[in-house]
C-alpha cells in the first residue's frame, strides 16, 4: 500500500508494535498527524498497557505528534473508538496505522469499525514472523522496558526488564512468545531512531489487576 505523503494517525499503545509501526510509516512517507489512545473509564491509565497518561505524553513530546487519550468502558469500547476515528478524519486524516502483526480477529475487527468511521487502514508489520518484528525493533536501536505481564504466563519478576536480545532469547527458551503476540507481556517505548531525547524513568512498584501485572512507571 502507497502511504507517501498521506496523513495518518497511529493507534499508539505506547509498546513496542505500535512504535515500530509508526516508525515504517513515517519511512514510507506518511504524515503522522496524532497519536490516539483509549483510555481506562476512569482516564489513568491506557487500556492495553496501563501506561499512565505522564508517560503517554513525554513520549509525544518525544516523538513531536500530538497525542489524543480517550476514556471509554469496554462495553462502549468500539462506539467510542469509531467516534475518534470520524473526529480524525474530519479533521484531514485519511489512514490509520495499527501495530498488528497476525491474529486474524484483530484484522478483520479493525478493517470493520475503520470502514464504519471511514478510514483507511494500514499494518506494515502485517505478517511479519514475530520473531523478526522484536529482532527488527531492536536494531533500529528502540528501547522498551516490559510494563505488564499476564500473570498465567509470564511471572511478575519479568517486570522493568529492559528489551534486548539476550531476553528475547529468555522468553523463547520458556516457551513464551517473543513479541507477546498473544498478550504475554507489553512495554514502554522510551527511545528510539524517531525520538527527539530518551525518555528518563523509574520503576515505583507493581500492581495486580484483572490477572496482569503491572509496572509503575515514572518517568522525567
Amino acid at each position: 500500500m502507497d502511504i507517501n505523503n498521506k496523513t495518518f494517525f497511529c493507534s499508539w499503545s505506547g509498546g513496542k508494535d505500535s512504535c515500530l509501526s509508526l516508525y515504517y510509516a513515517i519511512r514510507q512517507g506518511g504524515i503522522p498527524q496524532k497519536l490516539i489512545t483509549m483510555l481506562v473509564e476512569n482516564g489513568e491509565r491506557s487500556r492495553a498497557h496501563g501506561l499512565s497518561k505522564d508517560a503517554l505524553k513525554k513520549q509525544s513530546e518525544a516523538l513531536n505528534i500530538p497525542l489524543g487519550t480517550y476514556a471509554t468502558s469496554m462495553e462502549n469500547y468500539e462506539k467510542n473508538f469509531i467516534k475518534v476515528m470520524k473526529e480524525a478524519g474530519e479533521s484531514g486524516i485519511s489512514l490509520g496505522v495499527f501495530g498488528d502483526i497476525d491474529l486474524e480477529e484483530h484484522l478483520l475487527w479493525i478493517k470493520r469499525v475503520c470502514d464504519t468511521a471511514g478510514m483507511g487502514v494500514y499494518h506494515p508489520l502485517w505478517k511479519k514472523s514475530r520473531r523478526k518484528v522484536v529482532d527488527e525493533f531492536i536494531e533500529y536501536g528502540f528501547k522498551a522496558v516490559i510494563v505488564a505481564v499476564k500473570e498465567n504466563m509470564m511471572g511478575k519478576e519479568y517486570l522493568g526488564r529492559e528489551i534486548n536480545k539476550a531476553l528475547i532469547d529468555e522468553l523463547e527458551k520458556a516457551g513464551v512468545d517473543p513479541a507477546g503476540e498473544n498478550g504475554e507481556y507489553h512495554t514502554l517505548v522510551t527511545g528510539g531512531p524517531i525520538f527527539t531525547k530518551d525518555i528518563e524513568y523509574k520503576l515505583d512498584g507493581e500492581f495486580n489487576s484483572n490477572g496482569h501485572w503491572f509496572q509503575k512507571v515514572v518517568v522525567y
